[in-house]
């Protein structure tokens, strides 16, 4: 039975640290519901196990010399023994001849391998003996091999994700990810009595702030916006008295992408009712200690905090690299005139806005008219915006709104420094490239006139559009 797998699996912490979770085993003791036609997975057997009759499905990793094949799912690696016997030759052809990365499930019994063929492998002490085989999927020739050790360019891995996504550091990525939001639910509800309200992803174009996504709607004229983040609804549902509110929010910018930035990506998104920044503070400590991986070395709180003047004086930007302390000796010398001409620019293009630029105090030396240019033009830009764009909130928070307050803590970027990742993109499952496309799919793609129609939308196709279409 599947249960007598699952609670070896709870006892031993399984598939890695912070696993063990008695309120699983309870519902799956309760429940007695068998999941799955294996009975353990690849990555689990042990000494233990040694004579159990067991049912594995995975992956074929590699053959060696006709003699083993090395089977792999997410939990890990197990060697296969294939029979020698006569009456077992056509196990053996059918598992030879299986190209790497076929579909197999496997039955046969558990073994302690020969003295001196044990290796350092989790499994590495034990091996089954196949006594029967079937091929699930037999795969074709694949763009890359799936190793460790194999580099692959990222466009290529993004391309191929669904392969990608097989690698042992992918495999361990997302399901960090998962063990990971689920201790945040956890303190947030069961330690602090958060509620988890999904909130629109179509809602309407917002002031300020970074650059949004429109969604055609079938009136004529009318679009909906993917919000950048969920600030309006986490407000309003103070108003409504939810008093603590959090998501995993999915929110959208149309900025193309950066390491450490996506088209869509997920926020940890929280607020408060009757709280002041000290109480938000202290919430997202206790959080990341909370939810932080026991592999990694532990987290000590209160958090090391600066004012926002300190670090524009001292680094000259408002989010620091402080391990590095490369401070700055006199940030006035880094406004030259080309950047001068340069912020300039930025705020006078078409959608620029004050959230973009700040203005450190340190800036102050610059020439009288050059600093007041750019705060004059600065307020000329905000100020075009149309304030009946908020009048649904600003009406709200007359309706007798509590004191609230809260923070987003950005998921990806979190994850990515758990793990040592260069790139939010080795955290998310399905990321965009650099020009925010998917390379897998191909998105976005070409919509057909017709297909406009009922939008209302006409477009002035560019050239390339003859050649793809």
């Amino acid at each position: 039975m599947l249960l007598v797998g699952w609670n070896k699996r709870v006892q031993r912490g399984f598939p890695g640290p912070g696993w063990k979770n008695t309120t699983q085993q309870i519902i799956m003791s309760v429940l007695n519901i068998d999941l799955s036609f294996r009975s353990h997975t690849c990555g689990e057997l042990r000494p233990a196990d040694v004579g159990e009759e067991v049912t594995l499905c995975g992956w074929v990793q590699y053959l060696r010399q006709d003699l083993f094949v090395i089977m792999r799912d997410f939990s890990g690696l197990a060697q296969i023994l294939i029979p020698q016997d006569e009456d077992k030759m056509n196990l053996k052809t059918a598992l030879c001849d299986l190209p790497p990365e076929s579909v197999i499930r496997v039955k046969g019994t558990v073994r302690l391998r020969p003295d001196g063929q044990e290796n350092k492998m989790p499994t590495g002490e034990i091996e089954v003996l196949a006594e029967s085989v079937e091929i699930l999927n037999v795969c074709r020739k694949l763009p890359f091999e799936i190793k460790d050790f194999v580099k692959k360019s990222e466009s290529l891995r993004m391309q191929y994700r669904y392969l990608d996504l097989r690698s042992s550091q992918m495999q361990y990525n997302l399901r960090l990810r998962s063990q990971l939001v689920m201790k945040m639910r956890e303190y947030l509800c069961n330690v602090h009595g958060f509620v988890d309200v999904e909130t629109p992803t179509l809602f309407k174009r917002t002031p300020g702030g970074a650059k949004e996504f429109v969604v055609p709607s079938r009136e004529p004229g009318r679009f909906y916006s993917l919000p950048q983040s969920p600030q309006q609804f986490k407000q309003l549902l103070m108003v409504a008295g939810i008093d603590r509110y959090f998501q995993l929010a999915r929110c959208y910018r149309d900025e193309g992408s950066k390491p450490d930035r996506q088209p869509e990506f997920t926020q940890v998104d929280i607020e408060m009712s009757f709280v002041d920044q000290a109480g938000i503070r202290g919430l997202i400590e206790g959080l990341v200690q909370y939810s932080w991986p026991v592999e990694k070395d532990p987290v000590s709180t209160p958090f090391p905090c600066i004012t926002y003047e300190k670090a524009m004086k001292d680094y000259g930007v408002d989010k620091p690299d402080t391990r590095f302390a490369m401070k700055l000796m006199d940030i006035s010398k880094t406004f030259h005139n080309t950047e001068i001409e340069f912020l300039k620019d930025a705020l006078n293009q078409p959608g620029g806005c004050i959230q973009a630029i700040c203005i450190p105090d340190g800036a102050k030396h610059l020439k009288g008219k050059d600093h007041e240019s750019l705060k004059q033009t600065a307020r000329t830009q905000f100020g075009q915006e149309d304030p009946s764009l908020l009048s649904h909130l600003l009406e709200a928070l007359d309706s007798g709104a509590p004191p609230h307050g809260g923070i987003a803590l950005g998921l990806d970027r979190f994850l990515s420094i758990i793990v040592g990742a260069p790139s939010i993109r080795d955290v998310i499952a399905f990321p965009k490239s650099f020009r925010g496309h998917d390379l897998m799919s191909r998105a976005p793609d070409f919509v057909s006139e017709d297909e406009l129609k009922s939008y209302h939308i006409a477009v002035n196709w560019p050239y390339i559009k003859a050649h793809i279409c």
